[in-house]
């Protein structure tokens, strides 16, 4: 199936897809700050330089787009009709890239919080968002998930 868009204007709309201070990311850290915690941005010092990292409790969190890091099972994930092996290949590595940033996060002694682009992508799905946030920041668990089918964390590593 041909792309309904022409190359130059996919081109441009792809070229402005941020990779920080996405709407997802400000509303996790919204949340947050709302609840009382404070954090740091961006750390280039850590594996796969997580989007929210709070120092003091050991905790860094990745805000994940659903299509860039391949969301299994998520409604928002749809591979390209269009240079379908590119995409595939683009993003695998993502997964992997993001599977060994987690692991040497948890090596390092971090405790590892996914938050899904599709929690926040509705007032439904973001209404419980702030409460599994802080559910599972004073938890105890090494790996966690928030996506909008569950709004918790399953306890696996990716």
């Amino acid at each position: 199936m041909a792309d309904i868009v022409l190359p130059s204007v996919r081109s441009r709309m792809m070229s402005g897809i941020k990779g920080k201070n996405s709407q997802p990311e400000m509303l996790v850290r919204r949340l947050l700050f709302d609840s009382g915690y404070r954090f740091r941005l961006h750390r280039r010092d850590l594996p796969g330089t997580p989007d929210i990292v709070m120092p003091g409790r050991k905790v860094v969190i990745f805000v994940h787009g659903c299509f860039w890091h391949l969301h299994q099972g998520c409604r928002y994930v749809k591979m390209p009709a269009t240079r379908a092996d590119f995409w595939k290949a683009k993003l695998k590595a993502n997964v992997e890239c993001d599977r060994r940033a987690v692991g040497k996060l948890q090596a390092l002694g971090w405790r590892v919080l996914c938050v899904w682009e599709c929690s926040t992508r509705d007032a439904e799905a973001a209404a419980g968002l702030q409460d599994a946030l802080y559910r599972w920041i004073e938890g105890g668990s090494q790996f966690g998930e928030i996506s909008d089918v569950t709004l918790a964390w399953d306890g696996r590593a990716p």
